[in-house]
């Protein structure tokens, strides 16, 4: 099958190795040339033009790593895009050597080869050079490298397969958007080759005071960033230095380099050595330097970081407010995403195709809020990522915790917590945005992830898994106001009841689409074979949850029992209790699913008050035979109907236990329910739940192609 390749080098001041670079690639099969030129004074964007590429120029203060080369692969026309920069000649057949290598297998996506030193590069760099590329491939030969390998990947030398490109798109960041292109392909199920016959000429060379310079500054941004300190250890210093010259020195024999050069490049290898390891250490500790000695050292200049400076002249630092000083307790104020989509609006979206939303295989990114074990929201979320990736979806979680309620976890434990509380996902789960790749779909769950979700770039459509009508759970405050706001954003809101679904639209003009919640029938169902009490109520008495109206419920309990002495009442879902009673009762705690359906098949009535959207507990409730009582009115009288199989009562607590009473003394009544809730329960599955959500995403895609024609 034929393909069009485009070559597409960034270029600003590139004049010194350009035209050599242009030339090589005019004698490999390339399509196209498109030289992308930031600001260039040095005739470079002559030199393109006399070459025969294209040339697209652009603001220097628009350049990105990402953002310059996303824009560039948009305008180029191959079906592969060869990266190159300025500095990089390609050897004869790297081209050809590429298009080998992604055709290895249909799942390549990227390819990437040697950086080759030139001839004039240091014996230290050469070296380093050749070790670092020889390792990928010890035999010579193309490496397949897949998901768990190795994820490097440089722009300086690489070749893309655009529909990879378009699925994955660089990272919008300072440096390092090959390094993480090359991990997000990885984790999205593409592969990647290292082709050692895609060689360039390229290395990276300074003198004995630039290279010094450079770790100075380098070492630095690591303090500052990372809080890094590079130890002071003379004698591992000097076992390291004694090391490295030792290979340096047989490199250069391996060479044949003369006598006298080997002697005066020792001292170079001596002189490069010894000045990464000082000036590595003395740039962990810039701030404790003068400012002028601090400038002189930078290879960049620069003076900042501890105090101020004017014209090189140290500023006195201003004496601190006379007030006592409230250290902060997180990097950004815990509702900064909402400030600065309110400032300056949700980040551009990509541009989106029919064909996007028809592609077999979506990368979904769901975004959560924190959460704690009994998150019946959360176990919604975890229950609806596994039937979507079992349909072949690439998903991640992603954690918003501004709060930092799970700072003291590590990655592990926040994933440790996600499989045991709420099931196993496949999914790679991330606390915050750092390592923000892109998605097809980004989702957000909650009204406090919207916000987050709306800056996250590199995404084609938004949606909203509407799990309830979240500004009913706070009085008029701010809060309500920024839990409104979510709804008049443009995501794309798939609500988990058709109640729901028409509350938002109705009340915020949202457009979307429902789904019912299912249930795990594997784990929730009757069994005659177990005796069932007749004296036992169970309550949901999620206490942290106030919507779930516990008071109410506790209120109806204790006029229960003042009737009935000996009825027996059993609490779950919260991890302690949250209501002293003047009766005993038997609490639970916090329910695996299991256990929670062997209590239901035993029980005589359950309690669950829903004053919003209605939850998972009743309709698992119902598949395990046990009849349950609900508040009339609002979802729950639109979800189970008038005279369904919920027994529904005014939100008043005498009416309430005269419900619970007509199920523990009427047997055909309770007969009449139980069998009614059984079989609306077996209506009710997962797989529908995510065929639905399914839908409600890839119409989040649609209504974007439909909104651009």
């Amino acid at each position: 099958m034929s393909r069009s390749v485009s070559v597409i080098v960034p270029v600003r001041d590139g004049a010194r190795y350009l035209r050599e670079l242009l030339d090589a690639v005019a004698a490999e099969p390339a399509d196209e040339i498109l030289v992308v030129d930031s600001g260039s004074r040095d005739g470079s964007v002559d030199i393109a033009r006399a070459a025969g590429a294209r040339v697209l120029e652009i603001d220097p203060a628009d350049f990105g790593h990402g953002r310059t080369r996303n824009l560039a692969a948009s305008e180029a026309s191959g079906d592969v895009l060869a990266f190159l920069t300025q500095d990089a000649t390609p050897a004869p057949g790297w081209l050809s050597a590429h298009l080998e290598a992604l055709d290895l297998d249909p799942r390549v996506g990227v390819s990437f080869g040697p950086h080759l030193p030139r001839p004039d590069t240091s014996p230290m760099i050469a070296r380093e050079l050749t070790e670092f590329f020889g390792s990928f491939s010890p035999d010579g030969a193309p490496v397949l490298q897949g998901p768990g390998d190795e994820p490097f990947l440089s722009n300086v030398n690489a070749c893309y397969r655009r529909t990879c490109w378009e699925e994955i798109r660089f990272r919008d960041v300072a440096y390092s958007e090959d390094q993480a292109f090359g991990r997000d392909a990885l984790e999205a199920g593409w592969l990647k080759v290292y082709h050692p016959g895609a060689g360039v000429l390229h290395a990276h060379d300074y003198g004995p005071v630039e290279f010094a310079r450079r770790y100075f500054d380098e070492y630095r941004g690591l303090r500052e960033t990372t809080g890094h300190v590079e130890p002071v250890a003379p004698r591992e210093s000097l076992s390291y230095v004694k090391v490295q010259v030792a290979g340096d020195r047989a490199w250069m024999a391996s060479q044949g380099l003369s006598r006298a050069d080997a002697a005066r490049w020792t001292v170079r290898s001596v002189v490069h050595h010894g000045g990464r390891r000082v000036f590595s250490a003395l740039g962990s500790r810039a701030d404790r330097l003068p400012l002028a000695v601090r400038g002189a050292i930078s290879l960049e200049g620069r003076t900042d970081g501890g105090g101020g400076d004017h014209d090189g002249v140290a500023v006195e630092t201003p004496p601190e407010p006379s007030g006592r000083v409230i250290p902060p307790k997180h990097d950004a104020h815990p509702l900064d995403a909402t400030l600065r989509v309110l400032r300056d609006g949700p980040a551009p979206l990509l541009p989106v195709t029919a064909e996007a939303a028809e592609r077999e295989r979506l990368r979904i990114a769901v975004v959560i809020p924190h959460f704690r074990e009994g998150s019946g929201g959360h176990r919604t979320i975890c229950t609806l990522v596994r039937g979507l990736e079992a349909r072949g979806h690439v998903v991640s979680l992603w954690l918003h915790d501004p709060a930092g309620i799970h700072a003291g976890d590590a990655d592990s434990v926040v994933r440790s917590h996600v499989d045991s509380w709420f099931g196993p996902v496949a999914a790679p789960v991330y606390k915050g945005f750092s390592q923000w790749h892109g998605a097809d779909v980004v989702v957000a769950t909650g009204w406090q992830t919207v916000h987050p979700a709306l800056l996250l770039d590199q995404v084609r459509a938004r949606a909203y898994l509407v799990q309830d009508h979240e500004p009913e759970f706070y009085a008029t405050s701010a809060d309500r106001m920024f839990a409104e706001d979510t709804y008049h954003r443009g995501l794309y809101v798939i609500a988990a009841s058709p109640w729901l679904r028409d509350l938002v639209r109705d009340q915020y003009g949202a457009d979307g689409t429902a789904f019912e919640l299912g249930v795990d029938h594997t784990i929730y169902g009757a069994d005659e074979a177990i005796p069932r009490r007749d004296d036992t109520v169970v309550f949901y008495g999620r206490g942290a949850t106030p919507r779930r109206a516990t008071e109410l419920g506790w209120l109806a309990l204790a006029e229960l029992r003042q009737r009935r002495p000996d009825v027996r009442i059993v609490a779950y879902g919260d991890s302690a209790p949250n209501w002293e009673q003047p009766f005993p009762y038997e609490f639970l705690g916090v329910v695996t699913p299991v256990e929670l359906a062997a209590l239901y098949r035993r029980a005589t009535a359950g309690l669950v008050l829903s004053l919003t959207n209605y939850s998972l507990i009743p309709q698992e409730m119902m598949a395990c035979g046990l009849p349950l009582v609900d508040l009339r009115g609002g979802c729950s009288e639109a979800m189970f109907g008038e005279d369904g199989p919920v027994e529904l009562a005014n939100a008043d607590p005498v009416a309430l236990a005269d419900a619970l009473e007509r199920l523990l003394d009427d047997p055909a009544e309770w007969s009449r329910r139980s069998t009614a809730g059984l079989s609306w329960a077996a209506e009710r599955t997962w797989d529908a739940a995510v065929d639905a959500v399914e839908h409600g995403l890839r119409e989040s895609l649609r209504v974007r192609v439909r909104d651009a024609v």
